[in-house]
């Protein structure tokens, strides 16, 4: 690799749920209960996430329910799902915890030069950094620059508007070449090829690496355990610039 790819300035955008932290089921908990705080009453109907946003969780709840999500309805529901998330917090860190290899992972990018961190997931911005802090692994995600359900309810277009949060604070134009996606689910791997960014796959959600690998990720690793893997993973986004 040559000085000036090494020195490439890369974003790393890291899915939350089942690839930073097992939630212990208290996600959808979380959606119960704020179907609940925006309906006065309790769901009968299982809540069904599958890598959607929190818009797109909340659409599909009220749908089963013979009910509509109205643009109105979708701005309440990120006002209550912060509280309803808060309110569980207890228990989601007696059932969850971080995924293995997550902290370590966050510190040894953090230590590469030109690497930012953040976050790209379904989660609304108070419920990832929630989700995140509660087992802590904020420190070294640039929360400010991250892509949420609250940006858009299509997961792909979390990617640019990650991107443009990170143009602006930062003054550094990323591009698909320079964006890293780590992710657990089809939909993650969907979203980068769709948003535009090399896609670091783990297996450690549902879904296998074969899984993964046929949809499309660039890399897949069974879990986040060899940091020094992971670490070569993410930096070979750079190695690609250098063949070009």
């Amino acid at each position: 690799m040559t000085d000036i790819a090494a020195a490439v300035p890369l974003l790393v955008l890291w899915d939350v749920d089942d690839t930073l932290i097992f939630n212990g089921g208290v996600s959808k908990e979380a959606y119960a209960l704020g179907f609940k705080l925006l309906t006065g009453r309790s769901p009968v109907e299982k809540v069904i996430t599958d890598g959607m946003t929190d818009t797109g969780i909340m659409r599909s709840l009220f749908e089963r329910h013979g009910m509509v999500l109205t643009p109105e309805l979708a701005a309440q529901a990120h006002e209550v799902m912060p509280t309803a998330l808060g309110s569980l917090v207890p228990q989601l860190r007696e059932r969850g915890h971080a995924m293995p290899g997550a902290r370590a992972a966050i510190d040894a990018l953090g230590k590469e030069v030109g690497v930012t961190q953040s976050v790209l997931t379904g989660n609304i911005g108070p419920n990832a950094y929630t989700k995140v802090a509660t087992f802590g692994l904020a420190d070294g995600l640039d929360f400010e620059v991250g892509g949420y359900g609250s940006d858009h309810e299509v997961r792909a277009e979390l990617v640019p508007a990650a991107r443009a949060k990170a143009a602006r604070k930062y003054g550094i134009e990323f591009t698909p070449a320079t964006t890293v996606l780590i992710g657990d689910t089809p939909r993650d791997v969907e979203a980068g090829r769709v948003g535009g960014a090399y896609v670091v796959a783990v297996a450690t959600g549902k879904f296998d690496s074969e899984t993964l690998a046929g949809l499309g990720a660039d890399v897949v690793l069974p879990d986040l355990r060899d940091t020094a893997r992971v670490v070569e993973a993410v930096l070979s986004i750079r190695g690609l610039l250098d063949a070009r």
